[in-house]
């Protein structure tokens, strides 16, 4: 559980303001006046600065209370740029839409091993998967050849779908902030927002409504428990 020793503001403020910041694509200064409707007084760059100091203890306690990734991953890419420099984002999605791997790279060519150890990753390293499943792109053909041999590829248009979605959250994040000011802000971003953005958003087109918000009300608990906070508000 994380200290909040020296701060004067209540656990629960900080807490509900990171949640906020990861759970909508707004902006600091929307969450300032979202937190200001409500009564209180919060600067946005305290909101910027809560996110940096208690989002990775966050995010690392929910990655160690999440669902198995399991053996299968849907890996994809997308490009991004930050400081007018475009990179590769790579991202590998297991069970449960959770997301099992991330890692950067500054050059087309360049992909890294899933499951494996690099310095642009912002995930431990995780095991290797059974079977990756990739779009029909032909570059995942040499790639998969040159460093995932051992691992069964398997290629589709349509079963990709999963880490494609994936995707579409970090493109609104990135919107909302205005883009990327480096590669290394966007790292620290992506490690803390792909671990707690997923967590509030169960698939709420396959559950029935009384079913989502028992679930909803689990992930809720569970986010008071690992914040050390009383309760928790979900916002509409």
């Amino acid at each position: 559980m994380p200290s909040y020793k020296g701060y004067r503001y209540p656990s629960e403020v900080i807490a509900h303001c990171v949640w906020l910041y990861h759970r909508f694509s707004l902006s600091l200064r929307a969450h300032e006046e979202l937190i200001l409707e409500r009564g209180g007084v919060v600067s946005y760059e305290a909101v910027r600065q809560w996110s940096l100091k208690f989002g990775p203890d966050y995010a690392a306690a929910l990655r160690r209370r999440g669902p198995i990734s399991g053996d299968e991953w849907h890996l994809d890419e997308v490009f991004i740029k930050a400081h007018d420099r475009q990179s590769y984002l790579w991202r590998a999605v297991g069970a449960a839409t959770a997301t099992c791997w991330t890692s950067w790279s500054l050059t087309a060519g360049k992909r890294p091993r899933p499951g494996g150890s690099s310095a642009s990753s912002s995930e431990a390293p995780r095991p290797c998967p059974r079977e990756i499943v990739t779009d029909k792109l032909r570059s995942y053909g040499a790639a998969h050849r040159t460093v995932t041999l051992s691992v069964e590829q398997r290629s589709s248009k349509y079963l990709n779908n999963r880490a494609e979605f994936s995707h579409l959250l970090t493109r609104q994040r990135e919107y909302a902030m205005q883009g990327l000011r480096s590669v290394a802000t966007a790292q620290r971003l992506l490690a803390m927002f792909s671990r707690i953005s997923p967590h509030f958003r169960p698939p709420r087109h396959l559950m029935p409504a009384t079913a989502y918000r028992t679930e909803m009300t689990r992930r809720c608990t569970t986010w008071n428990t690992i914040t050390g906070t009383a309760s928790m508000t979900l916002a509409a």
